[in-house]
């Protein structure tokens, strides 16, 4: 696989302007991820499948990303074939692969649970960048990791209890080995690919491997063309399925690998755990569901996490 960014370079020697794009870049695509449950939510109530929904949601990204990326490419086909693998491993694991395990996840646990298991996923980078690139995490940068899970527990309104499946933690596990992939993968600037090439090719595959799936039987695929209600009215069901395709995939995937050459996967993948309070947010907006107000305490804990993993890079560099 292609050499990977890591942190050390990426973030603290990161111009002021660069560092503050890629945390523009980081709040968009939290922000077009986090409202994909919602959209998606009612579709799934109007009689639409998961796998059908998440399907449609990747090919249509796909397409619309193609025409752009094919313009960037300019007839370099050679970096696709160069970056093979890395195209393989964007497609299937950190696309169509995260999908499919987070929805298996959920058919075996509570969405809660299965969302923070793949919440861990910057652990998981944290632990992948002191592995590959022998940079040990800071203290402040294993605190903010602390920080940021306790309020993801916070968020999600786990401290009550909740019943736990092994299968269905094997299936958040591997969600998160997905989403791990993805921050790492996307921050790769050595490979040459531009980030809408890669996000277009990754989708592409994704898209054919998500077809495949629903053709074997492993994902159902149902649609329904009756209107989707939400809480500000009722909507066409075409509506919803451009905005998870054009919004938190096309424009989610492309600003979250701009975000990740600019701040490294470590810092990226903290700063995109905003997309719990995204989704939160969408979900009172779109759905009428109110966050309680310990759940408001959990998004000022990640906040401060990632503010202490920024922090915990900085000394480090020092």
């Amino acid at each position: 696989m292609t050499a990977l960014t890591h942190d050390a370079s990426a973030t603290p020697t990161a111009l002021p302007s660069r560092f503050g794009a890629g945390l523009g870049f980081a709040a968009i695509s939290a922000a077009s991820f986090g409202i994909s449950g919602s959209l998606a939510k009612g579709l799934l109530d109007a009689g639409w499948s998961s796998g059908a929904a998440v399907t449609v949601r990747v090919s249509l990204a796909a397409l619309v990303l193609l025409v752009p990326a094919v313009i960037i490419l300019r007839g370099r086909w050679a970096l696709l074939r160069r970056n093979a693998g890395l195209v393989a491993g964007y497609g299937l694991v950190a696309v169509a692969g995260c999908q499919l395990a987070y929805f298996n996840a959920v058919a075996h646990m509570q969405v809660g649970v299965a969302l923070l298991i793949e919440y861990t996923a910057p652990v998981a980078v944290v632990s992948w960048v002191w592995w590959r690139y022998g940079h040990r995490p800071g203290r402040l940068t294993l605190a903010g990791a602390a920080v940021a899970l306790a309020g993801l527990v916070l968020v999600l309104d786990l401290l009550s209890g909740a019943d736990l499946s092994v299968v269905g933690v094997v299936w958040a596990l591997l969600a998160m080995v997905g989403a791990a992939t993805y921050f790492v993968i996307s921050a790769s600037e050595s490979n040459g690919l531009p980030p809408i090439v890669l996000a277009a090719s990754g989708l592409v595959l994704g898209a054919a491997a998500l077809l495949v799936a629903g053709a074997v039987g492993l994902v159902p695929m149902h649609a329904s063309t009756q209107d989707v209600t939400y809480r500000g009215g009722t909507v066409a069901w075409w509506l919803p399925l451009v905005a998870l395709g054009l919004v938190s995939a096309a424009l989610a995937y492309v600003t979250g690998i701009a975000a990740s050459r600019r701040l490294g996967p470590r810092l990226a993948s903290f700063v995109a755990l905003l997309e719990v309070v995204a989704a939160l947010s969408f979900a009172w907006l779109l759905l009428g569901e109110l966050p309680q107000a310990i759940q408001f305490v959990g998004g000022a804990l990640i906040l401060g996490g990632v503010v202490l993993v920024k922090l915990g890079e900085n000394y480090r560099a020092s």
